[in-house]
């Protein structure tokens, strides 16, 4: 009893209240611990940005004028949304947001268009897809018939997948490639390209207003508007793939966002902050180019975004690096997404939980959450032995990279996608089987549409670790630095860790103050970029639940 007495005299005080001292000191000791992570972030944030811009280099009248224009009218509506309605300051942020966001995807498809496929390969890519489905919707259809014909058609499918799908690729492509007069690049992308999109943003527009018209109205105004661009893009200086890319990367989600607003009558002045801060841009530049006032001499500019490594540290640039990431993103989305979802599925819904195999996957499980925190170096080391010692493949080049990553990130995406899973209620899986479900039935119409929130989250975060990885880049051989933006997959490549690597060791200060620090905020941008969309995707996912 004594003892009884002495440990509940730790929690209550000599009056017998409750003490709440050492909750306290618990709370502020967390608070302290965020608030410090999040200066140390910041301070980095703003060190990076100083040597990336330079602003003591510009004119005071240069940043007065910037102050008054943009800076002032942005923070001033921020500060009302925040304080007197909150559902618009989600739009204000979300509309000025989502076409930063938008236009480094079209930056992303342009450099897939340019370097990776051309149009009238993309085009034969869009035509094997067609038959491909075509051959599937067939089996789906004549599955009533006999057992006779079933089998038939199940190995005509089976042959059809393995032996005609591979090469019905380049089949098409040599194909259009023979013909006398082939179709326009423009032509071929506004088929192949931008009619997909308008079809989805009809049927997107169709049910979100419950009308057909409008449905077809979205999706006419896409083509049209697409296919303006190409014949008067070129007057106005503008190419036509830009614009292309404008008009549906772009264009499309920033409409339906716009439209959406308006529709739901919620948050509409929101918009109004992307509108003040555009007009103070454009009143900012006028004013500026009239007065004659000096902007900073900043290293993060357009021609940083274009151009190759150069000794001469003005005139280099990031683009065959940026290049590289993209395309070895490419391969490890390929790579790792199909088999660690599959995994993942096939762990959670599939695998025994007893006996002598359920013992086995769960050390399996075991060893898939040890895998996820192995130094990036091992998995150099194994990319290293697979791919290029026992492969044969050549070191350096994408598809050796990209595999290499994929084996990093692989077990994360596996465990993501196990908690997602996880995630579902077991009642709704008891509910499906009730109503006659079978197993893959209920997987696929009924856990997976509520665990892709979860996975996509978790391999988006993923991807965001393995555009910003080293280490396995330098084991494989990846070259320091490439003039050249590589033209296939399997080319020589560098990434944009890689690069600010090799210009870490510059004796240059000027590297690695100015184009080092511009380099590390391409990154960044990117990588919070992918952040975002991952949390927003959450969000959104969870309001819809």
């Amino acid at each position: 009893m004594a003892t009884t007495d002495e440990s509940t005299g730790a929690w209550f005080g000599a009056d017998g209240q409750v003490s709440q001292l050492r909750g306290q000191l618990f709370k502020a000791s967390c608070l302290g611990a965020t608030l410090l992570a999040l200066f140390l972030v910041f301070v980095f944030l703003v060190y990076v940005a100083v040597d990336a811009i330079e602003p003591a280099s510009a004119d005071p009248s240069w940043w007065a004028t910037v102050a008054t224009t943009v800076a002032v009218p942005g923070i001033a509506l921020s500060v009302y949304y925040y304080r007197f309605d909150p559902r618009a300051g989600e739009v204000a942020y979300t509309a000025v947001g989502l076409p930063i966001a938008a236009t480094l995807l079209a930056g992303g498809v342009g450099i897939v268009f340019r370097h990776i496929v051309s149009p009238h390969e993309w085009f034969a890519l869009t035509v094997a897809a067609l038959v491909a489905y075509g051959v599937l919707e067939l089996y789906d259809r004549v599955r009533a018939a006999g057992a006779f014909e079933r089998a038939a058609i199940s190995a005509f499918v089976i042959v059809f997948t393995i032996v005609g799908l591979p090469g019905l690729v380049p089949s098409v492509r040599s194909l259009l490639l023979s013909l006398p007069v082939l179709p326009a690049a423009p032509l071929s992308l506004l088929g192949t390209f931008v009619v997909p999109v308008a079809l989805v943003t009809g049927w997107y527009v169709r049910h979100a207003r419950e009308s057909e018209r409008a449905g077809l109205i979205a999706g006419g105004l896409t083509v049209a508007a697409a296919a303006l661009g190409v014949i008067s893009g070129p007057l106005v200086g503008v190419s036509w793939t830009t614009w292309l890319l404008l008009t549906t990367v772009v264009g499309v989600p920033v409409g339906l966002y716009v439209e959406g607003v308006f529709r739901r009558g919620e948050g509409v002045s929101g918009l109004a902050l992307p509108v003040v801060l555009a007009a103070g841009a454009v009143i900012c530049a006028g004013v500026v180019d009239m007065a004659g006032f000096a902007g900073p001499d900043i290293w993060l500019n357009w021609e940083f975004l274009t151009t190759a490594h150069n000794r001469t540290p003005r005139e280099a640039g990031i683009y065959p690096a940026l290049v590289g990431s993209v395309m070895m993103i490419i391969v490890v989305a390929i790579a790792a997404f199909p088999v660690g979802i599959g995994a993942a599925i096939y762990l959670e819904e599939y695998a025994p939980n007893e006996g002598v195999f359920g013992s086995f996957v769960e050390l399996i499980e075991i060893n898939i959450a040890n895998l996820a925190g192995v130094p990036s170096v091992v998995y150099g080391l194994l990319g290293l032995t697979l791919f290029v010692k026992s492969g044969g493949l050549r070191p350096g080049i994408v598809i050796v990279g990209g595999l290499t990553v994929a084996l990093l990130i692989l077990p994360i995406v596996i465990v993501s996608s196990q908690e997602a899973i996880r995630s579902v209620p077991d009642s709704q899986r008891q509910a499906a089987y009730g109503m006659g479900a079978t197993k893959w039935q209920t997987t696929r119409s009924v856990v997976l549409p509520r665990a892709m929130p979860g996975i996509l989250t978790g391999t988006i975060l993923a991807l965001g670790r393995a555009i910003g990885e080293t280490a396995p880049l330098l084991m494989v051989g990846v070259a320091a630095v490439v003039r050249i933006s590589p033209d296939s997959f399997y080319g020589l490549f560098s990434a944009m860790p890689r690069q600010l690597y090799s210009w870490a060791g510059l004796a240059q200060p000027d590297f690695y103050h100015g184009v080092l620090a511009a380099g590390v905020l391409v990154l960044l941008i990117v990588l919070l970029m992918m952040n975002g969309t991952a949390i927003l995707l959450r969000n959104k996912y969870q309001r819809n639940d």
